[in-house]
């Protein structure tokens, strides 16, 4: 009997989630997925049932990242709305870089898939829900502590900056100039003020 190959589950869902990033999922076939891999597809079937349940794999893998990034970011900040501001700075920064034309991928996913199978679009929005959490959680001790304005509420606060964190993953598609990404997050920011 064979011996089923052996690798490393994170560096093959990296890989994955690279080729589904730079070529959407419709974009990305199985043959892409076992080159980028390296390996065969009876590996990968195995490991991930089929080329969606991969892709759920790398989805979660790509939100996972994201809201860990965030969750670090906004640890680290001086303060809850310092940490909100770093955040949409790094937007600004990485829609002005020659791969921030690649979007995100849960927005891509979005654009692409979610109106069209219930999983993924359950799996997305799930990641998207984290992602707002954590924002809403910065506002919500931001609010307490007096740093945001009384009359601003949290929640809606959280949904309206996620609306423009999707706008402006969009925006990345279109290789802003770096002063223009940086004016447009400028502009958005004084919502928090």
């Amino acid at each position: 009997m064979a011996r089923p190959t052996e690798f490393k589950r994170e560096e093959v869902l990296e890989r994955a989630m690279q080729a589904f990033w730079d070529h959407g999922y419709l974009g990305t076939s199985m043959a892409d997925l076992v080159e980028v891999t390296d390996l065969r597809p009876g590996s990968l079937y195995a490991a991930f049932g089929s080329k969606e349940g991969l892709f759920l794999a790398a989805l979660d893998h790509y939100g996972e990242a994201t809201a860990a990034r965030l969750a670090r970011m906004l640890a680290e900040a001086e303060s809850p709305l310092e940490g909100i501001r770093a955040h949409f700075r790094q937007l600004a920064a990485d829609a002005a870089r020659p791969r921030g034309r690649r979007s995100c991928l849960l927005v891509n996913t979005v654009l692409e898939l979610s109106r069209q199978n219930d999983a993924i679009q359950e799996r997305v929005n799930r990641h998207l829900e984290n992602i707002e959490g954590l924002i809403r959680g910065a506002l919500e001790e931001a609010h307490a502590s007096g740093e945001l304005a009384r009359g601003k509420d949290p929640a809606a606060l959280a949904a309206f900056l996620m609306v423009n964190i999707w706008g402006l993953r969009v925006f990345a598609g279109t290789a802003p100039k770096p002063a223009r990404a940086t004016a447009v997050v400028d502009q958005l920011l004084t919502i928090l003020d």
